[in-house]
């Protein structure tokens, strides 16, 4: 029995139009080139036809891409050698951009991110890029930002993860911050002694308008020496307190 050629030709029309169903989730975009044109809009999500060999689709993710910053060697303003790394987060806001305007824009965001991190951080000071990594931060994000939108991609945040410094700065670091809590120990000490002795000055001209005073306060110590319970006490007897005795006698 020979085969209806239509039935061949509907078969082989049905297969190719299943092969040219392509379906595309809510985060992918797919970039048409027909006969090697690029057409106006890209397809999805959902179902689109994709016409082969007339019709080429490169996906494209729309979801934000955490890239890692391999360690970069920088040397700072002041002359300081340390590794520094980052992460990038950047996405794809036009598709087409993404794929006409550059080869590899995972490739080329990250030679770009390198290149940034070493440029921008080797002008600053080692403890500016030590406390001031939110400033840093924004610049880094604000320069990508600006280079990758001609690629359609959005920088969205750049961050600083690590300063690696070399193991004698490390020292050097933690003794300037002990000396540096030394110093305001000491400030502290100083500031104890200075409101320590206006009390003994303020309390010597108490005493000095009240002789009662001075009295008192002998015989409260007598008594905090008595406490300790030793056998013999060596108590000086002020003369002023001689002097009042024997002027009432």
């Amino acid at each position: 029995m020979i085969p209806n050629p239509l039935l061949i030709v509907a078969a082989i029309i049905a297969v190719y139009v299943v092969l040219s169903i392509k379906i595309l989730a809510e985060y992918e975009r797919g970039v048409i080139f027909r006969l090697g044109k690029l057409l106006p809009e890209p397809k999805g999500p959902g179902v689109v036809l994709v016409f082969a060999p007339i019709d080429r689709m490169v996906r494209v993710g729309l979801r934000t891409v955490v890239m890692d910053v391999p360690p970069q060697d920088i040397i700072t303003h002041d002359n300081v050698s340390v590794k520094v790394n980052a992460v990038v987060y950047f996405r794809v806001v036009h598709p087409q951009n993404a794929i006409v305007q550059v080869e590899n824009y995972h490739y080329a965001t990250s030679q770009l991110a390198q290149t940034t991190l070493r440029s921008v951080l080797g002008q600053v000071s080692l403890d500016d890029l030590l406390s001031e990594r939110d400033r840093l931060n924004a610049q880094l994000q604000q320069i990508l930002d600006q280079h990758t939108d001609a690629w359609g991609i959005k920088v969205s945040a750049v961050e600083v993860k690590h300063v690696d410094l070399p193991e004698n700065m490390q020292r050097a670091m933690a003794r300037q911050a002990e000396a540096e809590r030394e110093k305001r120990a000491k400030i502290i000490h100083a500031a104890g002694e200075l409101e320590a002795s206006e009390k003994l000055a303020q309390a010597a001209r108490v005493i000095a308008t009240a002789p009662e005073a001075m009295t008192l306060r002998y015989l409260q110590t007598l008594t905090e020496i008595a406490a300790e319970k030793n056998s013999t006490i060596v108590f000086p007897l002020p003369v002023d307190l001689l002097r009042g005795m024997l002027g009432r006698t």
